[in-house]
């Protein structure tokens, strides 16, 4: 006599992809990219650097058309973190004026698994591409305002560290005393930093 074995389906487990499980992408978003067939503005963070790509794809996979790390401003003499609000604009807008000189158009952002937080450094590097010139459709409440692209907030904060408890002040900006950069001056310096940006890329 032959004996059916009857699997029922609540005891299948059905297993998520690798990536999905580690928590490096997410393939419902992934699909609507593809489908879309727009080029991806990808922004990413590490600890230390804000990552900026352009990809595309086709069979075989990824192709990315540009990239900008925010490593390039020590070029421009860039003193500050390069993962601060005001380098991502400035690594934003690097960017902008690179996807413009190789004809990237229509992009859609894709943030990955990162939560789109209001005035994030995310949408600061958002920011700095579309005032390069590049349309990226975004709601316009979710960018950074100016004062905090140029750093006031870290300028306010110094002076008034500065003023109240001294001994904090040095403490807290031990690293950039300590290499003879001021803290406060960080809108001059964006502001410099800017220009030498506009004059290499446009």
């Amino acid at each position: 006599m032959k004996v059916i074995k009857v699997v029922r389906l609540e005891m299948i487990k059905v297993l998520k992809f690798k990536r999905r499980r580690k928590g490096l992408t997410n393939y419902y978003k992934r699909k609507i990219f593809i489908i879309s067939g727009k080029t991806r503005l990808v922004v990413r963070k590490s600890n230390r650097y804000i990552n900026v790509q352009f990809i595309t794809h086709n069979v075989k996979g990824d192709v990315c058309l540009a990239a900008v790390n925010s490593i390039i401003l020590k070029k421009f003499g860039w003193p500050y973190s390069c993962k601060n609000i005001s380098a991502c604009y400035l690594t934003g807008y690097i960017a902008g004026r690179i996807a413009i000189q190789k004809k990237i158009n229509n992009v859609a952002l894709d943030i990955g698994l990162h939560s789109a937080t209001k005035a994030s450094r995310i949408f600061a590097v958002v920011k700095g591409i579309l005032d390069a010139g590049l349309n990226v459709p975004v709601d316009m409440e979710m960018l950074p305002p100016e004062d905090r692209i140029k750093g006031m907030h870290i300028v306010n904060y110094a002076n008034l560290l500065k003023e109240s408890n001294e001994e904090n002040y040095k403490k807290r900006f031990s690293y950039y005393l300590s290499q003879n950069i001021l803290p406060e001056k960080i809108e001059e310096i964006f502001n410099k930093t800017f220009s030498l940006i506009k004059e290499r890329f446009g």
